[in-house]
C-alpha cells in the first residue's frame, strides 16, 4: 500500500513534533513517523512502579514571554504546559571545600554570587553578557544558518544588526579565548565551573566551546529568560504538540520503523519504506524532514550515485557525541536533604561530573511524600557495545553501584533508603530513541562546526531536510524547536508559499 503526502517527518522528538505541527498548521498534509510507542524522544518519559521518570531532558528553556516555545505555542494556538521557574536553576558543587555555586534567576543575585565565588572575573561575565544580548536579538529575528542559497542569505541578512557584525569577529573564538582577553585564563576554579556547565549544553569544555554559543548557554538561567520545571513530566511538552497535530488532522504513526529513503527523480518525490512487525508500507512525499541524529541517514540512503556517497562521507566525519549513563531512582522526600533547587551538579573523583534532577512534591512524578531522583554522567558509547551479554550486565551493575554510592555519600542517603533504582546505558538509549549508539545531545559546539560552519538543514538532495540537536542552534528543547522553525520556513519558501512569522 502506498500513501502520498506533501511532507513526511521522521522522528517524534520535540524537533519532529514541532516541525510537523507548524507545517500542518500552515495547511500542508503531514505524516509523522515514530519508531517508538510514544513521542518525546530524549525529552520523553517512562513509568516504573508508580513513578514517572524523564528519559533525558529534565528542564526546558524558552517558555518565557518571547521565548521560542511561547512563540511557537502562540502560533499553534495551544496552551503552554504548566511549569515553574527554576531559581536557582542549578547548584554546582566543585567539591573543593568551598560553598557550592547557586545560579540565580535574578541578574543582581547572580552577579553577587559570582563576585563572591570568582573574584576578579567580572570582565569576563560582562563580555559574555554583551555577546549573549547580541546573540539573542539576532536569534529572535529568525535567521537561517548555515547559508546554502540566496533565500537563506536573505533571511540571514534581514536578521543582522550592527552589533552582530562586531560579535561576528569572535566567530572562530572559544570561551577560553574570552577568558584570556579578560585576564581570567588562570582562574582554575572558574574554569572548572565553566567546564561542568558547558559540557551539559555544548558537549565541549572551555577550550573547545564556540564563544558565541557558550556565552548564550551560560546566561540562559537569568531574567528575562530562565529555565523551567514542567509539571507532570517532560512528556507534557510532547503532548501539547500532539494536540496541535490532532487539531489539524495530521497523521501520527507510532511503532513504525523507517527502513529506507529513496528519491524518484522521474516523479520528483521521496519513497519512504517503513515496517511495523511483518507489515511493510511505502509513503511518497515531496519533502522529508529527518529529525534524529543525521548519522542515522547512513543506513537509510540507498542510492550509490557520487553525490550520495559524498554526503555519506560528510556525515561520517561528524564528531561523535557522547553517550550517557542515567540513574533513575526514588526515595522518601524526608530522606533527601533540602538543597534549594531541582538541579544539583557535583564533582566526583571517580565518575567526574554528576548532574542530579529532583522532582517536586505534587508535580505528578511520584506519590505524595516521595520524590524521583535522576542522575546522569557522560560516557563513551563505544565501550558499551563491544561487550558480551554477561560483560554488559556486570559493567552495568558496577556503574549502578558506583553512582548510587556517590549520591549516597553526597546527600547522606542510606542504601536502604532507595525505593527504586535502575540504570540506563547507551544501549538502552539506542533502543528507546533509535539514536545511533545511543548518542545524546548534538554535535559538540566547537568553532569548526558551530553556526555558519555547521551541518545545514538543507541536504544536497531536493526535498530532504534535517532538524534536531545536530543542526543550528544546537541541543535542548529550545534549540531543536528553533531548528524546526528554520526548516519549516525553508520548506514553505521552497513551495513558493507566503513566508510566515511567529
Amino acid at each position: 500500500m502506498i500513501e502520498n503526502k506533501e511532507v513526511v517527518v521522521i522522528g517524534a522528538g520535540i524537533a519532529g513534533l514541532t516541525s510537523a505541527a507548524i507545517l500542518s498548521k500552515l495547511g500542508l498534509s503531514v505524516t509523522l513517523i515514530e519508531s517508538h510507542k510514544q513521542s518525546g524522544g530524549c525529552a520523553g518519559t517512562f513509568k516504573r512502579k508508580g513513578y514517572i521518570f524523564d528519559v533525558g531532558a529534565t528542564q526546558v528553556a524558552g517558555l518565557e514571554s518571547g521565548g521560542i516555545h511561547s512563540r511557537i505555542f502562540k502560533f499553534l494556538q495551544i496552551e503552554k504546559p504548566m511549569a515553574s521557574l527554576l531559581d536557582p536553576s542549578c547548584i554546582v558543587d566543585l567539591n573543593d571545600g568551598s560553598s557550592p555555586i547557586q545560579i540565580w534567576y535574578e541578574p543582581s543575585k547572580w552577579i553577587s554570587e559570582r563576585e563572591r565565588q570568582f573574584p576578579g572575573s567580572e570582565k569576563f561575565w560582562k563580555l559574555c553578557n554583551l555577546i549573549h544580548l547580541s546573540n539573542w536579538e539576532f536569534a529572535n529575528n529568525d535567521p537561517v544558518i548555515p547559508i546554502r542559497n540566496f533565500w537563506d542569505l536573505s533571511q540571514f541578512i534581514n536578521a543582522l544588526k550592527p552589533q552582530n557584525l562586531l560579535t561576528g569577529l569572535l566567530l572562530k573564538s572559544t570561551i577560553f579565548d574570552l577568558l584570556k582577553i579578560c585576564g581570567s585564563d588562570q582562574d582554575k576554579r572558574l574554569i572548572k565551573f565553566l567546564n561542568l556547565q558547558l559540557k551539559l549544553y555544548s558537549q565541549e569544555n572551555v577550550y573547545k566551546t564556540a564563544a558565541l554559543y557558550g556565552c548564550t548557554v551560560l546566561q540562559m538561567s537569568q531574567r528575562p529568560h530562565g529555565l523551567w520545571h514542567l509539571k507532570n513530566s517532560m512528556q507534557s511538552l510532547s503532548s501539547a504538540l500532539e494536540k496541535s497535530l490532532k487539531q489539524t488532522n495530521a497523521e501520527i504513526l507510532f511503532n513504525q520503523k523507517v527502513n529506507s529513503l529513496e528519491y524518484d527523480s522521474a516523479k520528483n518525490l521521496w519513497k519512504i519504506e517503513t515496517s511495523k512487525g511483518n507489515k511493510v508500507k511505502e509513503y511518497h512525499a515531496q519533502d522529508v524532514i529527518y529529525s534524529p541524529p543525521p548519522q542515522g541517514l547512513l543506513k537509510l540512503l540507498k542510492d550509490k550515485k557520487d553525490y550520495y556517497l559524498k554526503y555519506h562521507e560528510r556525515l561520517k566525519k561528524l564528531p561523535e557525541p557522547s553517550g550517557a549513563l542515567v540513574f533513575y531512582a526514588a526515595l522518601k522526600k524526608e530522606k533527601m536533604i533540602n538543597i534549594n533547587s531541582n538541579h544539583y551538579q557535583f564533582v566526583n573523583k571517580e565518575l567526574g561530573s554528576l548532574f542530579i534532577s529532583l522532582s517536586d512534591e505534587g508535580d505528578g512524578r511520584a506519590p505524595m511524600g516521595e520524590i524521583t531522583l535522576i542522575a546522569s554522567i557522560f560516557t563513551k558509547t563505544q565501550e558499551w557495545f563491544d561487550l558480551s551479554k554477561d560483560q554488559y550486565i556486570l559493567k552495568k551493575d558496577q556503574h549502578l553501584d558506583k553512582i548510587s554510592k556517590a549520591i549516597e555519600e553526597k546527600f547522606y542517603i542510606s542504601r536502604d533508603d532507595w525505593l527504586h533504582r535502575e540504570l540506563s546505558t547507551p544501549r538502552a538509549f539506542e533502543r528507546w530513541t533509535n539514536r545511533p549508539r545511543g548518542i545524546v545531545g548534538g554535535i559538540g559546539q566547537n568553532p569548526e562546526v558551530f553556526g555558519l560552519f555547521g551541518l545545514s538543514s538543507r541536504t544536497p538532495f531536493k526535498g530532504l531536510w534535517l532538524c534536531g540537536d545536530s543542526i543550528y542552534p544546537g541541543e535542548g528543547t529550545a534549540g531543536v524547536s528553533q531548528s524546526a522553525l528554520i526548516v519549516s520556513r525553508q520548506i514553505i519558501a521552497s513551495k513558493g508559499m507566503q513566508n510566515f512569522n511567529l
